[in-house]
C-alpha cells in the first residue's frame, strides 16, 4: 500500500496520477477535454458527463500502462478546477450543462441585500461589492432565467462534488474545494449560519447543498459502479483534498506563511498559507487551504497565462510550425523571443487586467499596453506579457504582506509558465527574491496526494508529508542589475498606471457598457 491515485480534473484535461510516498510521479495518463462550448457570447458550459467519461478514460489508461499492482494503491483523492457548478435532480442526474468558471454571464438588477446587513454595507460603502457578488453568482442566473431548472434542482454542486458523487455515490464535497458564489462562511469553513447575508445575496435552500468534509478525511469509498467504469478497486477510500490552486500550494511545499506560491496557469495567482483568518482585501475572504482549518490568501489575475495562449495563436505561428517539425512544444521556443528584447521591453509596459474584479482591479477595469514605439516587435510584446503578469502578482504579494504583516521571503512557481526558464528568471528579477520550481510539474495532483497520505496515516502529519513528498528543482536568483531596472519601472510606472487610467475606464464603461454584455 505504497501508492496514491490522484485524479486532477483541470480546465483542459483530466489526469490520473500515481504517486509514491516520496512524491515521485510513478505513472500518468492524460485525457484532453474541450474546456467549454459557448451558446452565447460570454457563456462557457460543458456537459458533466464529459468530465466523468474523461475521468474513467484516464484511470483505465493508467492501469493499462503502469506496472504497479492495484493492490499496492492505498487510496484515491480528487482535485478539480474551481467554481464550475452543476444542477442535480433528485436522482443525481444533471439538469443542464455545467457552468464553467470561465463563464462571464451576469444577473444585473437584483434586489439589494436588505435589513441590518444592507444598512451596514451602505455605511461602510461596500454595497457595490455585494451587488457584484450577487450578479456573479451562477445560482442567481439560473433561478432568474431558468426557473424550471432551479425548481427541479435537488443539489447544487461544484464539479468536485459531482465527481465525488460519481465515484462514491455520496453527495458530499471537501471544505477545501469551496471557492464559489454560494452561502459559505470562509472564516468558519462551513455553510453560513441562517442569519448570514449570503443567504439573501444567493438565495439557495440549505437542503440544496451537500455535506462538507475537511481535507485529509475519508469522504467515501469507491462504489462498485465506479469501479467498473474506472478500474479503481471497489471499496478503496476516497480522501478529501482541495481545489486545484490550494493543492498546488502544498504540492509546491508552501506550508509556511513566508513562502509564496505563484501559479502561472490559465488564472495566474500568488498564494500564501496562514493559520489565522486574514482578508487579503476587505470583505474578500481567504480561501480554504488544503490543510484542515488553514487559509490560503490569494491574489489572482483572471485569464493570466491565457494571454500567452492568445499570443501563440495570434503571433506565434512561426514557433508553432517549427515546434511541430522538431516534435517539441511551441512554448519551448518562446524563451528565445524573451532573449531578443531587454528587461523592460524597451518601454513597453502591460497591465493584465483583462477581466473586471470585485475590488482589485475594480469593476471598471480594462487591460492596458502603453509605451509603443516603432522599434517594438512581437518579441517585445511577448516579454511585456510575462513582465506585466509578474508586476501584477508582485503588487498582489505586497498587498497580502501589508494585510498579514508576514513578509514573503521566497517563492515557488508552478503551472505551465514554470516550465520556461526565461519566465522563472524574469520572476526572480521582478520580485527580487529567489524563485524555485518544484520537482514535478503536477503540483496540484501531488498536493491532493499529500492530503491522502496524511488522511490514510501513511505520513503522520502535514509537515512530515510535505517534507517527504516535495522538493525543489532548479532555483533562480535575482540579477542585481536587472532587478534595479524592474524596481524603477514597477514603482515609477506600473504602480501608477491603474490610478491614471481608472477614470478613462469608467468613461469607457459609461459610454459602451460592460463587455461582454450581460445576457
Amino acid at each position: 500500500m505504497e501508492y496514491i491515485l490522484a485524479i486532477d480534473n483541470g480546465t483542459q484535461s483530466v489526469r490520473a496520477l500515481l504517486f509514491d510516498l516520496k512524491g515521485n510521479l510513478v505513472d500518468k495518463a492524460r485525457v484532453p477535454i474541450e474546456p467549454y462550448f459557448s451558446r452565447h457570447p460570454g457563456w462557457a458550459e460543458q456537459e458533466p458527463e464529459v468530465f466523468w467519461q474523461a475521468t474513467c478514460q484516464a484511470c483505465q489508461q493508467l492501469w493499462q500502462m503502469t506496472s504497479v499492482s492495484k493492490e499496492a494503491v492505498a487510496g484515491v483523492t480528487l482535485t478539480t478546477q474551481r467554481g464550475t457548478v452543476i444542477n442535480l435532480d433528485a436522482n443525481g442526474q444533471p439538469l443542464r450543462p455545467a457552468i464553467i468558471w470561465l463563464d462571464q454571464r451576469r444577473t444585473e438588477g437584483l434586489p439589494p441585500v436588505s435589513g441590518w446587513w444592507g444598512l451596514a454595507f451602505r455605511l461602510v460603502r461596500m454595497s457595490e461589492t455585494v451587488a457584484y457578488v450577487q450578479a456573479e453568482a451562477e445560482g442567481n442566473w439560473i433561478r432568474i432565467h431558468q426557473p424550471d431548472i432551479w425548481d427541479q434542482t435537488h443539489k447544487f454542486v461544484l464539479l468536485s462534488g459531482y465527481l465525488t458523487y460519481r465515484l462514491t455515490g455520496r453527495l458530499a464535497d471537501s471544505v477545501g474545494c469551496q471557492v464559489t458564489y454560494m452561502p459559505f462562511d470562509y472564516k468558519a469553513q462551513a455553510w453560513a449560519k441562517p442569519s448570514d447575508w449570503k443567504w439573501q445575496a444567493m438565495p439557495i435552500d440549505r437542503d440544496q447543498l451537500v455535506d462538507l468534509v475537511p481535507p485529509a478525511q475519508v469522504i467515501g469509498q469507491i462504489s462498485a459502479e465506479a469501479s467498473t467504469a474506472t478500474g479503481i478497486p471497489a471499496g478503496l477510500p476516497l480522501v478529501a483534498a482541495a481545489a486545484d490552486k490550494a493543492c498546488e500550494v502544498i504540492g509546491s511545499g508552501c506550508l509556511e506563511s513566508h513562502i509564496g506560491c505563484i501559479s502561472y496557469g490559465t488564472t495566474a495567482t500568488i498564494n500564501t498559507t496562514h493559520r489565522r483568518y486574514i482578508e487579503p482585501i476587505p470583505l474578500i475572504p481567504p480561501y480554504p487551504a488544503a490543510i484542515p482549518g488553514a487559509y490560503s490568501l490569494e491574489f489572482q489575475i483572471y485569464r493570466g497565462y491565457w494571454l500567452v495562449s492568445w499570443f501563440k495563436r495570434e503571433f506565434g505561428q512561426r514557433e508553432v510550425k517549427l515546434a511541430e517539425e522538431r516534435g517539441i512544444e511551441p512554448e519551448a521556443l518562446f524563451d528565445d523571443l524573451v532573449q531578443q528584447s531587454p528587461p523592460g521591453s524597451e518601454g513597453l509596459i502591460l497591465q493584465p487586467y483583462w477581466t473586471p474584479g470585485i475590488k482589485v482591479p475594480g469593476p471598471e477595469a480594462r487591460g492596458a499596453i502603453i509605451g509603443f514605439g516603432d522599434w517594438h516587435t512581437r518579441a517585445h510584446l511577448y516579454r511585456a506579457i510575462l513582465e506585466g503578469l509578474a508586476f501584477a502578482l508582485r503588487d498582489g504579494k505586497e498587498r497580502m504582506e501589508r494585510r498579514s504583516h508576514v513578509p514573503v521571503t521566497e517563492l515557488r512557481v508552478s503551472g505551465g509558465g514554470s516550465q520556461s526558464d526565461a519566465a522563472m528568471q524574469l520572476t526572480a528579477d521582478i520580485f527580487g527574491l529567489p524563485v524555485a520550481r518544484p520537482h514535478t510539474y503536477e503540483t496540484s495532483g501531488l498536493g491532493a496526494a499529500i492530503d491522502a497520505a496524511v488522511g490514510l496515516r501513511l505520513h503522520p502529519d502535514f509537515h512530515t508529508a510535505v517534507r517527504e513528498m516535495t522538493r525543489m528543482g532548479r532555483a533562480f536568483e535575482p540579477n542585481p542589475q536587472t532587478r534595479a531596472t524592474y524596481d524603477e519601472l514597477y514603482h515609477a510606472v506600473y504602480r501608477r498606471m491603474y490610478g491614471q487610467l481608472q477614470p478613462l475606464y469608467r468613461r469607457i464603461r459609461s459610454i459602451t457598457g460592460r463587455q461582454p454584455a450581460s445576457v
